[in-house]
C-alpha cells in the first residue's frame, strides 16, 4: 500500500516531517509529495486511497491500524488541474515517478518529430498567456525570439515569486520540478530554431531553499538520464535571486543575471532581441511552463477549450487572508471570483461578512464583494481596477480596514522600488504618507483627491510594471470604498474599527457588574472607577478580552 506524506514547505511547517520520521520508526516506507494545495490541512498522509488531515504522533496507530481517513470537502467541481496536475500525487526528488506519469514523451517529441514552428503553432492555438501577470501570448515571444539572429540564445524561468501571500510557483518547484525542466526544454527548441545553442536558466528567489534543492535534484537527475545536458538539446543552471520584488520584472531580472543591481531597463529593445548578456533571450514564469508539456500532450485545441475568449485554459490561486480554507486553487479561466473563495476556499473564516478581495498581489486592485460575480479572466479583471496578477487571493472580511490595506501594500512596493524612476521612488513615498496620517487621525480635506492625483502621475510616468501598477490597492480602495477615506478625514472614526489612533473605548453601565478586572489589569491604569480615559488609553485591547460581560464597547 503506497503511503504519503506531503512534504511542501507548508507541510514541514505544520510538522509533516516529524509524521515522516515517526512512519518510518514504525516500520512503514512513506514516500514524499510536494503541497496537493490543502495546506490547511497540513500535515496530509495517504494511504491508497484513504487521506488523513492534521496529522499528529497521536494519530499514527490510527494509519497504522487502517481506521478509516478523514473526510475532506471536494473543491473539484471548481478545480481543473493542469499546472499542479501532479502536486501531491507524486515524489518529486524521483524522475521515475514523473516518467511513469508520461513524463519527458512531450520534449521528445518536440525534439525528435515536431519543428519549432510546429511547436510555436501548436502554443498559438492553446492561447495560453503568461502566467506571471501579464497574460501576454506566450506563443507570440517564442516566436520573437526565434526570429532573432543569434548563435547563443537563452530560455530563463521565472521563479522569483515575490507577491505577498503568493505561493503557486513554490509548489509547482516543490511538488513536480519536472514538469518546468520539461516546459523548459520544449520552448528552448522553440526558440533555438535550427542552429542555435540554447542556455537554460531558472532564476529563483533564495527564500525557497526548499524548491531550490528539489529543482536542483532534479536536475541532476534530468541530466543522468540524458534529458538535459552538453550532449542533450538543454544545459540548465539555477540562479538564487536576492528576493528583490522588483526582479520579477523581466529586465531587472536580466540585469540581475548579469550581475548588477536589479533595476529595469527601457523597451524597446526587447529581451527576445537583447536579453541575457545582450543575447536573445524569452522569459516564461513558473506556472506557464507547467502547463506547456500537458499542451504538446493533448494538444493546444484541447487547451483552447477552457476557458473564455479572451483568457485560456486554468489559473492558479493562492488563497489566504480570511478565508476558511488557505491553500491552493487550480480553475478554469471563466469561473467567478465567487467561485473561488466560496467554492475552493469555503467561505470566510468564522462565518464572517465578505468585505473585499485583494487580487493580483501588491500591484492589484481589491475588488469589493458585490462585484464577486466577475469572471476570471483578464479583461473582466481589468475592468474592475484589479488585475489577475500571478494568482494571488487575499481574502479580506468586515474587520478590514481598507485605508490601512492600502497603505500596507504601498508600504510594500515603497520598500520593494528600485528607486530610478522619480515618480514610483517619490510619489509612492508621498502616498504613504498620506495615507499613514489617515490611520493616525490626521487626515485633510483634499486628501483623497491629491492620492488620486499622485496615482494617476504614478501610473503614467513609471518605467516598469512596479511602478505603473503600484497605485492601484489605492485607487481601487478610494473607488469602491471612498466612505471610509471620508470618515478617516472628517469624522476621525475608523468604521472597521482596526485604525488604533481613531478608536474610542467606552464601558457600557447597563451591561457592566462592577467587577473592575479591567481596572485592575488596565497596563495604563487609564480606566478609574469604571470610566476610560482615553487620551491615557493605549488602545491594547486588553480590557475588552478581559470582559466576560462584553461591557467595554470600541467605537
Amino acid at each position: 500500500m503506497r503511503i504519503t506524506v506531503g512534504m511542501g514547505s507548508c507541510g514541514i511547517a505544520a510538522g509533516a516531517d516529524s509524521v515522516f520520521d515517526l512512519l518510518k520508526e514504525k516500520g512503514l516506507s512513506p514516500k514524499i509529495t510536494g503541497c496537493n494545495g490543502l495546506c490547511y490541512l497540513e500535515p496530509i498522509v495517504t494511504v491508497g486511497d484513504k487521506i488523513y488531515v492534521k496529522v499528529d504522533e497521536n494519530r499514527i496507530d490510527d494509519i497504522i491500524n487502517g481506521k478509516n481517513g478523514d473526510s475532506v470537502a471536494d473543491s473539484e467541481s471548481i478545480e481543473y488541474r493542469i499546472a499542479l496536475r501532479n502536486c501531491g500525487k507524486l515524489d518529486p526528488e524521483n524522475i521515475d515517478e514523473y516518467i511513469e506519469k508520461g513524463g519527458y514523451k512531450a520534449s521528445e517529441k518536440c525534439i525528435n518529430k515536431l519543428t519549432p514552428e510546429q511547436i510555436t503553432e501548436e502554443i498559438k492555438v492553446s492561447g495560453i498567456g503568461g502566467r506571471g501577470g501579464a497574460g501576454f501570448p506566450t506563443w507570440f515571444k517564442w516566436n520573437a525570439a526565434r526570429n532573432a539572429p543569434g548563435e547563443q540564445k537563452y530560455i530563463i524561468c521565472n521563479a522569483d515569486e515575490g507577491d505577498p501571500g503568493a505561493f503557486m510557483d513554490r509548489a509547482i518547484l516543490e511538488g513536480d520540478p519536472h514538469s518546468v525542466i520539461e516546459g523548459m526544454l520544449i520552448a528552448a527548441k522553440a526558440i533555438g530554431g535550427y542552429d542555435s545553442k540554447v542556455e537554460g536558466i531558472v532564476y529563483v528567489r533564495a527564500e525557497y531553499p526548499l524548491a531550490i534543492k528539489r529543482l536542483t535534484h532534479a536536475i541532476e537527475q534530468a541530466r543522468e538520464r540524458g534529458f538535459l545536458g552538453d550532449s542533450a538539446t538543454l544545459n540548465i543552471r539555477i540562479k538564487a535571486g536576492a528576493g528583490a520584488f522588483v526582479c520579477g520584472e523581466e529586465t531587472a531580472l536580466i540585469a540581475s543575471l548579469e550581475g548588477e543591481r536589479g533595476m529595469p531597463r527601457l523597451k524597446p529593445p526587447f529581451p527576445a532581441e537583447k536579453g541575457v548578456w545582450q543575447k536573445p533571450s524569452n522569459i516564461n514564469n513558473v506556472e506557464t511552463l507547467a502547463n506547456i508539456p500537458w499542451i504538446i500532450n493533448n494538444g493546444g485545441d484541447c487547451f483552447s477549450k477552457i476557458g473564455t475568449a479572451d483568457s485560456k485554459g486554468t489559473k492558479v490561486f493562492a488563497l489566504t487572508g480570511k478565508v476558511a480554507k488557505g491553500g491552493l486553487a487550480e480553475v478554469p479561466m471563466g469561473k467567478t471570483i465567487r467561485d473561488v473563495v466560496y467554492g475552493a476556499g469555503g467561505g470566510i473564516l468564522g462565518d464572517k461578512k465578505l468585505k473585499a478581495v485583494q487580487l493580483g498581489g501588491p500591484s492589484g486592485g481589491c475588488i469589493p464583494a458585490d462585484l464577486l460575480d466577475t469572471k476570471i479572466d483578464y479583461k473582466a479583471l481589468a475592468e474592475t481596477g484589479a488585475i489577475m496578477g500571478s494568482g494571488g487571493l487575499v481574502v479580506m472580511d468586515d474587520s478590514t480596514c481598507m485605508v490601512d490595506m492600502a497603505r500596507y501594500f504601498i508600504d510594500f512596493t515603497c520598500k520593494e522600488s528600485c528607486g530610478k524612476c522619480t515618480h514610483c521612488r517619490i510619489g509612492n513615498k508621498r502616498m504613504l504618507e498620506i495615507l499613514e496620517r489617515l490611520c493616525d487621525g490626521k487626515g485633510k480635506d483634499g486628501d483623497i483627491g491629491l492620492l488620486e492625483e499622485l496615482g494617476r502621475g504614478i501610473k503614467a510616468g513609471s518605467l516598469c510594471a512596479l511602478g505603473q501598477s503600484a497605485p492601484n490597492p489605492v485607487l481601487t480602495t478610494i473607488r469602491y470604498f471612498r466612505n471610509e477615506y471620508e470618515a478617516h478625514i472628517s469624522e476621525k472614526k475608523c468604521p472597521a474599527h482596526h485604525c488604533k489612533a481613531l478608536l474610542t473605548y467606552s464601558i457600557d453601565s447597563d451591561k457592566c457588574r462592577k467587577c473592575k478586572l479591567c481596572e485592575k489589569k488596565c497596563p495604563a491604569h487609564a480606566i478609574t472607577d469604571l470610566v476610560i480615559n482615553n487620551d491615557k488609553c493605549t488602545k491594547c485591547g486588553s480590557c475588552v478580552r478581559l470582559c466576560k460581560f462584553k461591557a467595554v464597547t470600541v467605537g
